[in-house]
């Protein structure tokens, strides 16, 4: 799935990472970046970590990174099925999107087991070369996906009806107190995109009802193994990350004055219920 562009903005322009000796590292003290605060180092060090330290430091359990060469690709399989057959996850060296890759499968090992997994099914299915609307819905989660927790459902109203006002302004009390939050960030592309301080990213959202962030994390791992979620990419529910609270440096009337970004609903639009 690492291999597929990501719409994580107001528009779909091809995103070129920054070169790693133009990221600050105070970058990372974002929120977005919060669950992965264990691997800074590996970050925000001036120098690139080799896929050999990689392997030696991050918990990948069975799996295990290799290097994308041309060795590596002829040996005929599928990105997605070399990672469950061999537990070989191809990953470019010195290359931003493969080391966010490598960590959220360190921080969130049983959502990408599943992702790959329900990929395999549907690879099997259609053929390595045609894609189906489930595998489209799978390559969005795992490129642009977060997590959102809700302790009460009702909150999601403003959400449904692209009220942003509502939903980030007024509702600025619900995001402080929990009532709503990220419960995690999926999305390898977007945690790219995030090194550009400047950048308005959208989320690609699952939504589950409860209190416990690691409980909302393994519902959503659960129903994806089943198969229960992600068959259409509808089921995703746009966020435009600037709008948290504290999310975004200008969070004025001007911001939310962006159409682009902060796009109305469209008609017959809808969004399933949360988990």
């Amino acid at each position: 799935m690492g291999r597929h562009a990501a719409e994580s903005g107001a528009t779909r322009r091809r995103f070129v990472a920054p070169r790693r000796e133009a990221v600050d590292a105070a970058r990372f003290a974002h929120p977005l970046f919060d669950a992965l605060a264990p691997f800074t180092r590996l970050l925000a060090d001036a120098e690139w970590p080799s896929i050999e330290m990689l392997n030696a430091v991050l918990p990948l359990q069975v799996k295990r990174l290799v290097e994308q060469d041309a060795t590596l690709l002829a040996d005929g399989w599928h990105y997605e099925q070399r990672i469950a057959e061999t537990g070989q996850i191809a990953t470019r060296a010195c290359n931003w999107h493969d080391l966010f890759n490598a960590l959220v499968w360190a921080r969130y090992p049983d959502i990408k087991r599943a992702l790959n997994t329900r990929q395999c099914v549907h690879i099997q299915q259609m053929g390595p070369h045609a894609r189906n609307r489930a595998q489209a819905a799978l390559t969005q989660f795992d490129e642009s996906g977060v997590i959102v927790r809700v302790r009460d459902a009702r909150l999601l109203a403003a959400w449904d009806a692209h009220d942003w006002q509502a939903l980030f302004v007024q509702g600025t009390g619900d995001w402080a107190s929990g009532d709503i939050g990220v419960a995690a960030v999926i999305g390898h592309a977007l945690l790219e995109q995030a090194l550009l301080p400047t950048r308005l990213l959208v989320g690609k959202c699952l939504v589950v009802q409860g209190e416990d962030d690691a409980a909302c994390i393994a519902a959503v791992a659960r129903a994806l193994g089943e198969g229960a979620v992600l068959q259409d990419p509808l089921e995703l529910r746009p966020l435009p990350l600037a709008g948290i609270p504290g999310w975004h440096p200008a969070q004025d009337a001007g911001l939310y004055e962006q159409t682009a970004y902060f796009r109305p609903l469209r008609a017959g639009r809808g969004y399933p219920p949360p988990l």
